[in-house]
């Protein structure tokens, strides 16, 4: 709203004695808090804007010359009725002896109705005394003369000397004539209680008549004019010659120069005493009388009259309505500074006076009103920005109405200063905004005023002292229930954050529905300054953060917490704006302060992993895989690395960060990532199913009639004592053992068992953080534990085939690989090998738990089986099979079956079933005779390679009895003298004992 409708609205003194005032206790109120929270001015603090009188005269003497021009106006102007001037005889009435007054009623002030100022409060002023203990009839000019202090014989005395210059000046107007020379040659001693007082009144005048002609005249001095001069030397002299002389020789200097005009004709009013500043500084005395004398803070009831009267003067002191205005204004500005700012009627009647100056100013280009009204507004813009440059610290919520006057006041000054009375701006006009940039600084400069405050090591924690009134803050204190050790266990910048938050808020309540009638954005731009004020410091700590501390994240998450807030206002303020906030949320620059925390958390995470990692590389080093170590048989690092990921978990959960669901992705894989790199560690070096397979010696053929028998009574006993095993891998360390491979198994079912529960733990955590769409963090991210559950499930089958083919290849090699069928069948049978593959299955089953046992039996089967089979058809030269001897090898499988199904308490059958089914497709190839074996792998070949030439088929290891390798194998082995030159014949195999 433009500054001239503000000013025009407060002029209705109805709604502003509402608004103003307020409850009853205002009043009481702003006494209470004006010595704590006000800057009061004393009048030496605000300098005159009239400027330096350059000449030694005492307030008093002053108000004495005030008077004497004011008596003479009014006896010029007044006819025979001289000082008992009364404006309207219908609007005066006859004193009582004691309280009545005699001027106009209150109710019928129109100065104080435009000016928006009270009635008195008060029943009984120094004008009513004095008119009471005399009991006669009051004038306004005797109300005049007790506010101005003048006695009664001082004013006689005026008023014989006035009547003494009428009498020799009949018909003479009072501008017409230099009253301080007449009134020096009418003075006479008997006129004064001492001859002293008369001859300081006589230093008096010539101090008037030396400001007034030679330091202020109204026209500029003639340098070739000799007056001057002369004025000087007469005035320096005058103590030195008798009054008489004085005066006849200072009545033609003084004229001379008062009689001046611009054209250089005779003038017919002496300007004597219409010089800025004294006539400015005389008028000022004069309204001053407007002041109760005994309550300085209020205005007599007799103003309009007093004006009236005192307006007569304007022709002796060169005043015109413009500076009248404009002094009325300073007078009424001065006064509510110089009297402790205690009584706001008198700055909202300045504010309203500044309205009438403000038109004045731009229907004026007098340079000198100009330079006056220049300095009278930057003194009275001095000091209302002395104010709202820090107005948390001068306005309340007690007072804030007193804030929207000096706002207005403030801000009128610089309207008027900058658009009617700079010439910069009236040539270089700009589509700017005074009033709104002004307020913007107001705005800025005081919330970092208030943020220095409040980030001050002297800062009350409790609250801001200035923002809310006395009881306010004792029930903000009660209600924040903060203990000193409490306040000081919590991080400085995390308090900051949330003073600022209360600032902001406080800010938007109080201030910003003021600030807002002359700044749309009142509430944003303070925030922007907060978030700023804010930022810097947040910035250096963010700089020295190394680690992620509870201290460091707790002021990441204020700061978080406090931005957030910031922005949210910022945009409710600018939602009407133009650019709908933009501009204000572009100024402020993002604190990132999730950034940071999740910087911090990852790199808590990483550190957590790598410590975890090597935990478990120093850790499986030691470990021995004792069956004995615990209850359940795994690994004891097992136990540490799940309790540290549960610690690690919970550690996680326990930061107070809001993005737990954003960052647990990251700890989730790292901990996955350890889990994988254990399980990995836990079967290195364990070997496969490959690691324990022998490998297939060349193909030979047997001949009929040989010595093989033996040869097999002459090396089986030292076979059986070397029991070399035909493997090359696994060494000697106990920690490969059977038992130690079983303890390994059971270890990552531990840890694959105890990450369901991990998963479960993990979302019961999410809950509790209150995470919001869970269910859609939960799908997003899917199986937690994924790649090491699938790690455990391949790390387990690893394992139990590494077992089964160990036990099978390895630990019983010496009676399988090498003792099974060496020599002849029916003296080296199946049971030595049953025999001890029994005691390994009661050690796994001992040792494995129950709910990986059948798998890793299983897979003992499986390698039982396929070893049964390499025996038969990879065995060796030193194995060779009769149609005989394959009722003997179905009857030790059959043994063999048996063994794993255990009367029923070993395998299921279906699963020994689907297992041997395999050996039992080709068990009867050794029942088939020798001719019918070669028609059947002429045909295998013909059906795989396509030829009728029969070739040597490749060795897949997948036996059938329609596959040629195994049809082959089957003939090398047949101790047969047609198989023998088939193989010689259609290979040419070698033939070896």
């Amino acid at each position: 709203m433009p500054i001239d409708t503000m000013s025009y609205i407060y002029r209705d003194t109805t709604t502003v004695s509402k608004s103003r005032r307020g409850s009853s206790n205002l009043n009481d109120d702003m006494v209470i808090h004006q010595s704590a929270e006000f800057p009061v001015l004393s009048s030496g603090d605000l300098p005159s804007p009239f400027g330096e009188l350059g000449v030694n005269l005492t307030e008093a003497e002053l108000r004495e010359t005030a008077y004497e021009v004011f008596a003479g106006a009014c006896r010029s102007s007044g006819g025979s009725r001289p000082l008992t001037y009364v404006s309207q005889p219908d609007r005066t009435v006859e004193r009582s002896f004691s309280t009545q007054r005699s001027m106009t009623s209150a109710a019928a002030s129109k100065v104080k109705k435009a000016l928006g100022l009270r009635s008195v409060k008060k029943g009984v002023d120094s004008a009513s005394r004095d008119a009471g203990s005399s009991g006669k009839r009051m004038s306004v000019g005797e109300v005049v003369r007790v506010q101005m202090r003048v006695s009664e014989q001082a004013d006689s005395r005026v008023r014989r000397a006035l009547l003494r210059i009428a009498a020799g000046q009949l018909g003479r107007r009072i501008e017409a004539i230099v009253l301080p020379v007449e009134l020096l040659q009418q003075f006479k001693p008997s006129d004064f209680p001492t001859q002293r007082e008369y001859e300081a009144c006589q230093r008096r005048i010539f101090k008037i008549l030396e400001a007034g002609l030679l330091l202020h005249p109204k026209l500029p001095l003639d340098k070739t004019d000799t007056a001057p001069q002369r004025l000087r030397q007469i005035i320096s002299g005058a103590s030195e010659r008798p009054i008489g002389e004085v005066v006849q020789a200072l009545r033609s200097v003084v004229m001379s120069l008062a009689c001046r005009s611009f054209d250089g004709s005779a003038s017919e009013v002496c300007h004597w005493a219409d010089g800025v500043p004294l006539n400015l500084r005389l008028y000022q005395i004069l309204l001053e009388a407007c002041f109760d004398v005994n309550d300085a803070t209020s205005v007599i009831e007799e103003i309009d009259d007093v004006l009236e009267l005192i307006k007569k003067t304007w022709v002796i002191l060169g005043i015109d309505q413009m500076f009248h205005n404009l002094c009325f204004l300073w007078i009424l500005f001065h006064r509510y500074v110089a009297t402790g700012q205690v009584e706001n009627d008198l700055l909202f009647a300045a504010d309203n006076m500044l309205f009438e100056v403000g038109k004045d100013a731009k229907s004026t280009k007098d340079p000198a009103y100009s330079k006056i009204l220049s300095s009278t507004l930057s003194s009275i813009l001095g000091w209302a920005e002395t104010q709202l440059m820090a107005y948390h610290g001068t306005f309340y919520r007690g007072n804030i109405d007193l804030m929207q006057s000096v706002l207005s006041l403030g801000l009128s000054a610089a309207k008027i200063m900058i658009e009617d009375i700079s010439q910069e701006y009236r040539r270089n006009r700009k589509e700017v905004d005074v009033l709104c940039a002004r307020v913007d600084t107001y705005i800025r400069s005081s919330l970092r005023a208030a943020f220095a405050q409040a980030s001050s090591p002297f800062y009350n924690l409790l609250c801001f002292p200035t923002l809310i009134g006395y009881d306010e803050r004792e029930k903000v204190k009660a209600s924040r229930k903060l203990t000193k050790s409490q306040i000081n266990s919590l991080p400085v910048l995390s308090i900051l954050a949330q003073d600022v938050s209360d600032l902001a808020f406080n800010e938007k309540e109080i201030y910003s529905p003021i600030l807002k009638r002359w700044h749309p954005l009142a509430t944003g731009v303070a925030v922007a300054t907060l978030h700023a004020c804010y930022g810097d410091e947040l910035k250096q700590f963010v700089s020295a953060i190394t680690e992620m501390t509870p201290d460091a994240l707790q002021v990441l998450i204020a700061a978080d917490k406090l931005e957030k807030d910031l922005v949210q206002m910022a945009v409710e303020d600018s939602v009407d704006s133009d650019d709908g906030g933009k501009a204000i949320v572009q100024e402020m620059t993002p604190y990132e302060a999730e950034g940071v925390i999740a910087k911090l958390v990852k790199t808590w995470i990483r550190t957590r992993i790598d410590t975890l990692k090597e935990w478990i590389d120093r850790n499986l080093q030691q470990e021995i895989w004792n069956p004995r170590a615990n209850k359940d048989r795994f690994g004891p690092s097992a136990v540490e690395v799940l309790r540290i990921i549960d610690e690690t978990l919970e550690a996680f959960f326990l930061l107070p960060i809001p993005t737990h669901t954003v960052l647990l992705s990251d700890l989730m894989s790292g901990l996955d990532r350890c889990l994988q790199h254990y399980i990995s560690k836990a079967k290195s070096g364990c070997g496969s199913r490959t690691t324990f397979m022998p490998i297939m010696p060349a193909l030979t053929r047997c001949t009929t009639g040989s010595r093989f028998g033996v040869f097999k009574k002459r090396e089986k006993s030292h076979m059986v004592q070397r029991r070399k095993p035909q493997v090359g891998t696994v060494d000697g360390d106990n920690s490969f053992g059977i038992p130690q491979l079983c303890v390994r198994i059971n270890t990552l079912h531990h840890i694959r068992k105890d990450l369901e529960v991990f998963e479960k733990r993990t979302m019961t955590h999410l809950r509790n953080t209150g995470s919001t769409h869970l269910d859609d963090v939960v799908n997003g991210l899917g199986y937690w534990f994924e790649q090491s559950a699938a790690s455990c499930v391949e790390g387990i089958k690893q394992l139990c085939e590494a077992t089964a083919y160990k036990v099978v290849f390895h630990d019983l090699s010496h009676v399988l690989w090498d003792g099974l069928y060496v020599g002849e069948v029916s003296s080296a049978r199946i049971e030595p090998f049953l025999q001890e593959l029994e005691q390994n299955l009661e050690v796994i089953s001992a040792t494995v738990h129950d709910r990986v046992r059948t798998r890793v039996i299983t897979d003992v089967m499986k390698a039982s089986f396929d070893g049964f089979l390499l025996v038969l058809l990879a065995g060796g030269p030193s194995r060779v099979f009769t149609l005989p001897d394959s009722t003997t090898i179905d009857e030790d499988f059959k043994f063999l079956m048996d063994l794993f199904w255990s009367d029923g308490d070993g395998l299921p059958t279906d699963l020994i079933d689907k297992f041997s089914t395999t050996v039992k497709r080709v068990l009867p190839l050794f029942h088939t005779s020798t001719e019918s074996l070669i028609e059947q792998l002429r045909h295998a070949m013909l059906d795989g390679y396509g030829a009728s030439k029969l070739t040597l088929p490749t060795t897949s290891g997948q036996w059938s009895p329609t596959e040629p390798s195994t049809l082959l194998r089957v003939l090398c082995y047949r101790n047969d003298k047609l198989a023998t030159k088939f193989l010689k014949k259609a290979y040419n195999l070698p033939k070896k004992l």
